[in-house]
Order: structure tokens, then C-alpha cells, then sequence
């Protein structure tokens, strides 16, 4: 199962990497599209974001969500993001292997406070790729407000969606 997951992960990663070399660094940079003025890169920060807290967090058992390092770099430069994916999509590969017989301690902030649960590896990674699909998804809008026509088959869509309405961008 942990197998699945991390391919399913990398794959929408290497789909955003696709994007990202598809768009030019204005287009990636852009806040002009409401009611957010948030960018394609501000959306890639904040899904690494989420996944660098699990790394970091892993060996001591302690993943914050809400401990984001928030490095505007990764915001405003898409060849970082680019780099980043990549050693994300070998970083979670050594997973593969890794003992998860255990429960890690996940702390989120419920908009009424911090709180922590218990998840498995494979239950936060599961919920890291969803939380990066739906914020794909907002990048689809982005691109589509600023007239940028991208295809990525199944990109922003989760796979539940019918396939008939899957696009994608």
C-alpha cells in the first residue's frame, strides 16, 4: 500500500513539474487573478510546505502542520520548486522501506486551536497528496483566469471524479 501511495504522490508531482516547465516566470509569479491574488507559485510552496513538515517532523515523531518554513523562494522561483520536487520525489521513495508499524503525532491548527492525532506514514502522505490535488486544482483556475491553456490530463482533478469530467487542465 505505502508502494501505491508514494507512486501516486510523485506522479502528481512529476505532472506539476510538467507545468512548471510549461510556464514562463511571470505566469508563475502572477497575483492579478481574485478574489485571492495568490499565485501558481504561492499554491507549489504552500503543497511543499505540507510535505516538508512531514519530513522534518518524522524522525522525531512530532509533525507540525502548522511549522511551515513559508520559503518565499519556492514562491517566486519556479526552477527552485522544480529542484525541490525532485528531491521530494527521492526523499519519499526511501520511505518505501521505512518501518511504519507505529503512530505518529500530527498537530494541525482546527481554526479553534492546535490539535494532535494520531496518523500511520501512510495516512498523512495520503492526506498530503489530497491537500497538493485540491490545491492543483486552484492553479487550474488560475491559469484559466489568465487565459493560459495548459494539458496535463487528470491535473487539479482527484481520481474519484468521473472520467468523463477528469480533464484535467
Amino acid at each position: 500500500m505505502k508502494k501505491l501511495i508514494i507512486s501516486s504522490i510523485n506522479h502528481n508531482l512529476s505532472s506539476a513539474i510538467t507545468l512548471l516547465k510549461s510556464i514562463d516566470s511571470h505566469i508563475y509569479c502572477d497575483t492579478s487573478v481574485e478574489p485571492y491574488c495568490s499565485s501558481i507559485g504561492d499554491h507549489i510552496r504552500h503543497t511543499l510546505d505540507f510535505f516538508d513538515c512531514i519530513i522534518d517532523g518524522l524522525d522525531s515523531n512530532n509533525i507540525d502542520l502548522t511549522a511551515r518554513k513559508r520559503d518565499q523562494v519556492l514562491s517566486t522561483n519556479k526552477d527552485s520548486a522544480i529542484n525541490y520536487m525532485y528531491e521530494l520525489q527521492e526523499t519519499l521513495l526511501s520511505y518505501s522501506t521505512v518501518n511504519t508499524d507505529y503512530l505518529l503525532h500530527v498537530t494541525d491548527h482546527m481554526g479553534k486551536g492546535k490539535v494532535t492525532v494520531n496518523y500511520t506514514l501512510e495516512s498523512i502522505l495520503t492526506h498530503a497528496n489530497s491537500h497538493a490535488v485540491h490545491h492543483y486544482a486552484t492553479i487550474g483556475y488560475i491559469l484559466c483566469q489568465l487565459g493560459i491553456e495548459v494539458k496535463i490530463p487528470g491535473f487539479g482533478y482527484n481520481p474519484t471524479t468521473p472520467i468523463n469530467k477528469r480533464e484535467g487542465i
